[in-house]
């Protein structure tokens, strides 16, 4: 270690080593990066929970979250390439559902904080 004016360097230095310890790999940080800049745009924020609901088609997606058919698709679409969101196939419909239950375990947290005063 190197040398610091830090009253309580012992007990600091083990608190940095555990740091260390359990840090995750540079390519596991970009990896939850990117996952959190995915699901931090408002409106695949809105459709997320929207859907954690449960299933429904665009139309009904479209309806919830107040936009447009086409720009809910292209959201959709970014939601299901990063494997957050499914698709299945029911007739002419395609529903649509959450396939990542952590990412809601974090959003509801985030909502939970909202009303946090501290």
């Amino acid at each position: 270690m190197y040398n610091s004016l830090c009253e309580r360097e012992e007990e600091h230095g083990e608190r940095v080593e555990r740091a260390k310890a359990s840090m995750p790999s540079d390519d596991d940080i970009a990896e939850m990066g990117a996952r959190f800049k995915v699901i931090s745009e408002p409106s695949r924020l809105k459709i997320l929970l929207v859907l954690s609901g449960g299933e429904l088609c665009v139309d009904h997606i479209t309806e919830a979250v107040g936009g447009n058919q086409s720009a809910v698709s292209h959201q959709l679409k970014i939601l299901k390439d990063n494997k957050i969101i499914k698709s299945r196939r029911n007739g002419k419909n395609v529903l649509y559902s959450v396939s990542d239950w952590h990412v809601l375990t974090m959003i509801n947290v985030a909502k939970e904080h909202l009303n946090c005063n501290e």
